[in-house]
């Protein structure tokens, strides 16, 4: 377990172990809407007026270019890895077996903290939209309702998971793919329903301060911001152990899921940039209501309520499914409790789901008892993590494909092989390193460094001084 030094051999029979005992029961549709509904949230639906306002309306749209462009680089080397190792919760499995086990033990620790923390925050923001059309619930009982109903999807088979979730995240996509055909209409001057001074393309790209009121500063900061935003794509690779097929669906879903974001985020945020004055941009409002309510669209407010709500029990539904996963991926390789991966008929691991759940209740209590320090501190670890993750993507890629290389194996027989090796993932790796340089520019970003790194660090020290000298035994022998 834990092994450093990647074989053809040990890929095969370590990948296919078929004692794990989960289902192989999606394809390649519900890969792409769990990716994409991990993606799209509110990152899109409520921050993109930030972005906006911090970059200007086309340094904006560039900063969401450059994360499609990171996004493509990370997907790439994860599709050779996800065929190569078709494990659930493969991430942490990727870095152990090619960097080193402490690697993918920090790896995976950091991932589930990100998607607990993640839950809480989702239920909190859901609870409190529903007020309002129920102002007289508490929020902590949505909250409850919302854990309620994703433990019960998750709880019952993949297949019912997939399922829900590509109908969660077709529902988001459908109010992206209206914003993008509706307002791109609307701005060649198509708008029927519209207000007599609806802006034409090109009218709202300029500002007072310039094409960057920022300066190429603001860009930049911004562009940390849309990487984060991007999270929630490699969710492909945690699901890839309950793929069929995963040699022809893995590389398929990961081709369809970087084209679409390209186009939903790129596309959205091109048609709100171009709709809202800059000067107007409403940081406390959703940019989709704005557009759609310029649009003339009735009840924009409430649809898009629904749809937000929507977006982020999506978010949750991923989340806690990832959180599982992560946490059974930990015990089968000997770094977690053996109790994790227990699984129940239908190939659940029900112990591992109800912790990743009670985790995500946890940060929701930390968010109420204690705002400005633990869950805080908890959101800092979190942002920080997609970074981190990313960057052990690709490295876990760049050695992965070194020692195959090395072992005289012919790319030709790979069923997907990410190309402009080495120079793709050497690339991706050191984008992500900028971006975490940048973060320390930004003072409202910086705490992601200051409890980030020390969080990495304890999980190198912890797997030293619990397993370290096991370790050490195994590669002697």
């Amino acid at each position: 377990m834990g092994l450093s030094s990647p074989t053809l051999t040990l890929e095969t029979s370590k990948a296919e172990k078929p004692e794990s005992g989960l289902r192989r029961s999606m394809g390649a549709r519900h890969l792409v809407m769990i990716a994409m509904g991990g993606v799209i949230g509110s990152g899109l639906f409520l921050s993109s007026g930030y972005t906006i306002a911090q970059a200007g309306p086309l340094g904006a749209i560039i900063a969401y270019l450059i994360g499609a462009v990171v996004v493509y680089l990370v997907m790439a080397c994860l599709g050779e890895l996800a065929v190569a190792y078709p494990v659930s919760g493969a991430f942490h499995i990727y870095a152990a077996r090619t960097i080193g086990p402490a690697t993918g033990f920090a790896t995976a620790w950091l991932y589930w903290l990100c998607w607990a923390v993640a839950l809480g925050s989702e239920f909190t923001a859901a609870g409190l939209l529903m007020q309002r059309w129920f102002p007289n619930v508490e929020v902590w009982i949505w909250c409850l309702v919302f854990a309620t109903v994703l433990f019960a999807l998750n709880a019952i088979s993949s297949k019912v998971f997939g399922e829900s979730e590509f109908w969660f995240a077709l529902i988001k996509v459908a109010a992206v793919i209206g914003l993008i055909v509706l307002g791109g209409a609307a701005l060649f001057g198509f708008h029927p329903l519209a207000e007599s001074d609806y802006p034409l393309l090109g009218e709202n790209l300029g500002t007072a301060e310039g094409l960057f009121p920022n300066g190429v500063t603001g860009v930049l900061i911004t562009t940390l911001a849309v990487f984060y935003a991007f999270s929630g794509s490699e969710l492909i690779g945690v699901a890839a152990g309950e793929t069929f097929n995963p040699g022809k669906n893995i590389p398929k879903a990961m081709r369809t899921t970087v084209i679409r974001l390209m186009i939903f985020f790129v596309g959205a945020i091109a048609v709100i940039a171009l709709t809202v004055p800059y000067e107007n941009i409403a940081l406390d409002e959703s940019p989709f209501v704005t557009v759609f309510s310029r649009l003339g669209i009735p009840f924009a407010a409430d649809i898009m309520n629904f749809v937000i709500i929507t977006a982020l029990l999506s978010a949750g539904n991923c989340g806690l499914f990832s959180c599982a996963r992560m946490l059974f991926s930990l015990a089968d390789e000997g770094y977690a409790p053996k109790a994790f991966r227990k699984l129940t008929k239908r190939g659940i691991p029900l112990i591992a789901l109800c912790v990743s759940m009670l985790g995500g209740l946890a940060s929701l209590i930390s968010s109420v008892v204690a705002p400005s320090t633990v869950y805080l501190v908890l959101v800092s670890v979190a942002g920080f993590a997609t970074v981190g993750v990313w960057m052990s993507i690709t490295a876990s890629h760049f050695f992965h494909r070194r020692a195959f290389l090395r072992d005289g194996g012919d790319t030709r027989t790979l069923a997907y092989s990410a190309p402009l090796f080495p120079l793709l993932p050497i690339a991706a790796f050191v984008l992500c390193v900028i971006s975490l340089i940048g973060i320390a520019f930004d003072p409202a970003q910086a705490t992601a460094l200051y409890f980030g790194i020390p969080f990495v660090g304890a999980c190198y020290a912890y797997f030293y001084f619990k397993y370290g000298r096991q370790e050490a035994q195994l590669s002697q022998v």
